[in-house]
C-alpha cells in the first residue's frame, strides 16, 4: 500500500509560523527554516507521519505570488536550508509534500518582468492567458491579463502554451531531484487544465515510487479530478464544512449524508480524500465551534472517517483564528513550541492519543465505513470491526446496536458485550469512543477526563434570502464584506441578468467559503 494512504498530516505555513515580514525585500537569505526541527520533533511525538508545508518559494509576500519557482523564499532561508528539513523529516519517519502553484506566478516572475518589458515583442508573451495590449490595469502595465480571483498581483500562466508546461514540469523534476520530496499540494486545482493534471501525473508516477499529487478543490464532483489518471486525492471541503456545523447545530444526518454522499460519486472507502477541520485558508476549528466540548468528537471522526487526517499547525493546542476584515493573517500566526507546550492542554492529549490509536490500527486506513445508528445527537459506525460512536448533546446517550462481541473503549478503557445480539451501553455528552474487539485489544494509555467549560459562542441570527437585502451595503470593496453581504451581492448580479431560480438561491447559500465567494462576486462583468 502507499504511505499516504496510511498517513496523519501536519500543516505548516511556514512564512506565519516562522514569523517571516509581511513582505520579501528579497535581500540576504534569513535561515528561519532551520528553526523547525524541534516541530518536526513535536509532530513525530505527536504520531504525525507527513508534512504539508507551503508555499516555500521566492515570492513578493504570501508565498503564492511565486517569483522563483527554484530558490526557497529568502524570509525562510536558502535551498540548503530547505533539503536539510526534509532530510530531518526522512530521518524522523515522515514524508514531506510541498505547495505547487502553477496556476499563476508573481509579477515579480521573470516572464512577466520581460512581458513588462517588451510587451509585444516579448518571448513570453504567450505564458499568460488572454493578454491584450490595448488594455490596462490598476498597475497601468498599458496591458491586461487573466489573473486569480480578481487579482492582476496574480497573473494566470496559460497551461495550454507547451513551453510553459515544460518549465512546469521541470521545476517538478529539479523538486524531487533537489530536496528528495515525496509529493505536491495543487494550488487552486479545481481551476487547473485538466490536461495538464494528466501529464503531471504520468511525469509523477516516474518520478519517484508513491508521489502523491493531491489538489485544492473547494466545491465540485470530487472524481472529475481523483481518478487513476489525474489526482490521487483533493481536499475534502464538504467533510470540512459538515464536522463543525454538525456539531454547531446537533444534527449528525449532515455528516452522515456527506460520507454517504461520497461514496455514491464513487468515492469508496480506498479512495483517501484530504480531511480536515481547518486550515491556512479558514477559520480554526476552536472558533467555529459554538461549544468547545466538540473538540472531542469532532477530531475522533477526523481521525476515523474514510479520508487521510490533516491537523493545521496549532490547532492541536486549541488555539483560534478568525479572518478579520477579509485578512488571514489570523490564521496563520507566529507561534512559540516552547510557550504552547509549557502548560497540561487537552487538545494536544487528545491529538496524541488519537495518533497513537491511528498508527496501531489498521482497519482506520482500509476498514469498510458501515453506518450503525443515527440520530441528530448521536453517531456511530464500523470502519472494518472497529465501532465509532460520538455524540454532540450534553446529555447522557444510551447507544442500543444490532452488533455482537466485546470491545475496549481505546481512549478512555472501559470493556462493552453484547447481550443477544444487542450491544447496549451509555456515552457521556459531548464525547466519543473508538471500541476495539477485546480479541484485538490494544493497551492504550487512558486519556484523563478533564472537565472542558462550554464557552459558547453566540450564534448570529440567520436570515432567509428573501430577507436578506438585494444589494450589500455602498461603500465597502468585496474583501471587506461579511459572508452574507457577499452572497447578497451574488443575488444581487445574478437577478440584473434575468429572474432568480430556487436552484440559484439555494447554491448561492450552501456557499460559505469566503475565497469561493470573492472569485464569484469578482467573475461578472
Amino acid at each position: 500500500m502507499a504511505w499516504y494512504e496510511e498517513a496523519v498530516f501536519y500543516h505548516i505555513y511556514p512564512l506565519g509560523l516562522l514569523g517571516a515580514p509581511e513582505w520579501n525585500d528579497h535581500s540576504e537569505p534569513v535561515h528561519r527554516l532551520s528553526g523547525l526541527n524541534d516541530w518536526i520533533d513535536h509532530m513525530k511525538d505527536c504520531g504525525f507521519t507527513a508534512l504539508y508545508i507551503g508555499p516555500c518559494f521566492s515570492s513578493g509576500s504570501h508565498g503564492y505570488d511565486t517569483e522563483d519557482y527554484r530558490r526557497l523564499d529568502e524570509r525562510l532561508g536558502d535551498n540548503e536550508d530547505l533539503k536539510n528539513m526534509v532530510k530531518y523529516c526522512h530521518e524522523k519517519g515522515m514524508h514531506v509534500i510541498l505547495d505547487g502553484v502553477f496556476n499563476h506566478t508573481g509579477r515579480g516572475f521573470f516572464a512577466f518582468r520581460d512581458l513588462k518589458e517588451k510587451r509585444e515583442g516579448s518571448r513570453f508573451r504567450n505564458w499568460y492567458c488572454n493578454v491584450n495590449f490595448w488594455g490596462n490595469n490598476e498597475y497601468n502595465d498599458g496591458f491586461s491579463y487573466d489573473n486569480w480571483g480578481g487579482h492582476n498581483m496574480l497573473p494566470k500562466l496559460n497551461l495550454y502554451e507547451p513551453e510553459v508546461r515544460q518549465y512546469l514540469f521541470d521545476t517538478v523534476r529539479f523538486w524531487v531531484s533537489e530536496f528528495d520530496i515525496d509529493g505536491l499540494r495543487l494550488d487552486a486545482a479545481d481551476v487547473l487544465e485538466h490536461g495538464f493534471m494528466r501529464e503531471l501525473r504520468s511525469i509523477a508516477d516516474d518520478l519517484k515510487e508513491d508521489f502523491w499529487l493531491m489538489g485544492e478543490v473547494i466545491h465540485g464532483e470530487y472524481g472529475r479530478w481523483v481518478n487513476d489518471n489525474t489526482l490521487h486525492s483533493v481536499t475534502n471541503y464538504a467533510l470540512h464544512k459538515a464536522l463543525y456545523s454538525a456539531h454547531n447545530d446537533h444534527n449528525y444526518f449532515e455528516i452522515a449524508h456527506t460520507v454517504r454522499r461520497q461514496r455514491d460519486m464513487g468515492l469508496g472507502d480506498n479512495v483517501h480524500l484530504y480531511d480536515f477541520v481547518d486550515n491556512h485558508d479558514v477559520e480554526r476549528i476552536m472558533t467555529k465551534l459554538r461549544d468547545r466540548r466538540h473538540y472531542l468528537p469532532v477530531h475522533v471522526l477526523l481521525y476515523t472517517l474514510p479520508g487521510i487526517p490533516s491537523v493545521y499547525y496549532g490547532s492541536e493546542f486549541g488555539i483560534e483564528g478568525r479572518k478579520e476584515r477579509g485578512s488571514d493573517a489570523s490564521l496563520r500566526p507566529a507561534l512559540s513550541l516552547t510557550e504552547l507546550s509549557s502548560s497540561e492542554n487537552m487538545q494536544l492529549q487528545i491529538i496524541k492519543a488519537l495518533g497513537s490509536i491511528y498508527s496501531r490500527e489498521s482497519a482506520l486506513w482500509y476498514g469498510e465505513y458501515r453506518e450503525v445508528d443515527l440520530t441528530t445527537t448521536k453517531y456511530a459506525f464500523m470502519r472494518g470491526d472497529i465501532l465509532i460512536t460520538v455524540t454532540n448533546s450534553d446529555s447522557m446517550e444510551n447507544f442500543d446496536l444490532g452488533l455482537n462481541g466485546s470491545y475496549t473503549g481505546a481512549l478512555y478503557g472501559g470493556e462493552i458485550t453484547s447481550d443477544q445480539g444487542r450491544l447496549r451501553f451509555t456515552l457521556e455528552g459531548n464525547s466519543a469512543e473508538i471500541w476495539i474487539p477485546v480479541s484485538d485489544k490494544e493497551h492504550y494509555e487512558p486519556l484523563k477526563r478533564i472537565k472542558v467549560e462550554a464557552k459558547p459562542v453566540p450564534e448570529e441570527p440567520k436570515k432567509s434570502f428573501d430577507e436578506m437585502p438585494q444589494r450589500a451595503e455602498s461603500g465597502k470593496s468585496f474583501e471587506e464584506m461579511s459572508i452574507e453581504e457577499l452572497q447578497a451581492e451574488i443575488l444581487a448580479k445574478l437577478s440584473a441578468n434575468g429572474p432568480l431560480t430556487d436552484r440559484m438561491k439555494r447554491e448561492v447559500s450552501e456557499n460559505i467559503y469566503r475565497d469561493s465567494l470573492l472569485n464569484w462576486v469578482k467573475s461578472f462583468r
